[in-house]
């Protein structure tokens, strides 16, 4: 006996209900875990902030364990400088291997070459960590590092970033081992963001006589706009988290410079160094209370970091 249309129209109402329901409870959940995230890093931390304080922990510039001093500046700072290296060295590389794959690589290599850039997606920091040790390390110390102190030394800011140890374990290293290790997220997706649009856009505009050039840059990045922009945002959130490999090659002292040839730290460097020897309730407190600063940094980056890039999407109408 069949049911009346009537009937089938209640069942499907409440199959759409239950459905609706899971997935708000699959949203739920992982709401629920941010916020205790938050929680339970703020709660370890508290004893950290009441003891020390919270703008003189955040803006203190001195860490030592022994003397139970703790500012966690140079590790905020290090964190960040490490990042906006990684990001602005891997944005154009990861795009122009997007543009090479998508658009110029003749068909037989797309696949190889494809493969092999997600592959590098895949590979374990810690093994980024120790191609940085062996490899980069020294390559950076005998010839990069004073070949772009010598090239900059008269232009003024430059001769300041540009300088410093030179020892080859420094922010710009990391930042480079960091470069390697996004990149394949922004090419990888902005390949395929730029693999869906639609063939006609592009045979009207070489119909109007644009350069392959101009259809990439005029027609292609502004379709592909939001997925392109998901990537750069995607490999901002995983330099900021990166731990093994940075704590390889950035020297891991607590150190304020603005010379990138000097080493530094970073949040999850300095966490991953000292939280297995914390011996007192206070710097353990400490390294719980970075995680949590590196989760509020975290939050804070990625949304001022898509809010200026919508901003500016929208004023130049990409």
């Amino acid at each position: 006996m069949s049911l009346r249309p009537s009937g089938r129209h209640k069942i499907f109402k409440i199959q759409d209900f239950i459905f609706e329901k899971i997935l708000f409870l699959f949203v739920l959940l992982f709401v629920l875990i941010l916020v205790g995230l938050f929680l339970v890093l703020f709660k370890e931390s508290l004893l950290t902030f009441k003891e020390i304080g919270v703008l003189k922990f955040i803006f203190g510039t001195d860490w030592d364990p022994d003397e139970e001093l703790f500012g966690a500046l140079p590790h905020i700072y290090g964190t960040v400088v490490t990042t906006l290296i990684a990001i602005l060295l891997a944005t154009p590389l990861g795009f122009g291997i997007a543009i090479f794959l998508s658009e110029l690589c003749p068909k037989r290599l797309k696949p190889v070459i494809g493969t092999l850039v997600e592959i590098l997606a895949a590979i374990p920091s810690i093994i980024y960590g120790m191609w940085g040790l062996y490899v980069l390390v020294p390559l950076m110390s005998q010839y990069v590092e004073p070949t772009l102190h010598r090239m900059f030394e008269n232009v003024p800011i430059l001769n300041e970033l540009f300088s410093g140890q030179m020892f080859g374990t420094d922010y710009f290293t990391a930042g480079v081992v960091l470069t390697f290790m996004i990149t394949p997220f922004i090419a990888s997706v902005t390949r395929d963001a730029l693999e869906i649009v639609p063939p006609v856009l592009k045979e009207s505009a070489y119909g109007l006589g644009a350069t392959q050039a101009e259809v990439i840059v005029k027609v292609m990045f502004p379709f592909a706009k939001l997925a392109i922009l998901g990537s750069v945002i995607l490999a901002l959130g995983r330099a900021l988290g990166e731990t093994m490999a940075v704590t390889f090659v950035i020297g891991n002292f607590p150190n304020l410079t603005v010379h990138l040839f000097d080493p530094g730290t970073t949040i999850t460097s300095t966490i991953a160094n000292e939280f297995g020897e914390a011996d007192s309730d206070l710097e353990y407190s400490a390294l719980i209370a970075l995680a949590f600063i590196l989760l509020v940094v975290d939050f804070l980056v990625l949304w001022l970091a898509k809010g200026v890039f919508l901003k500016k999407a929208k004023k130049y109408n990409l």
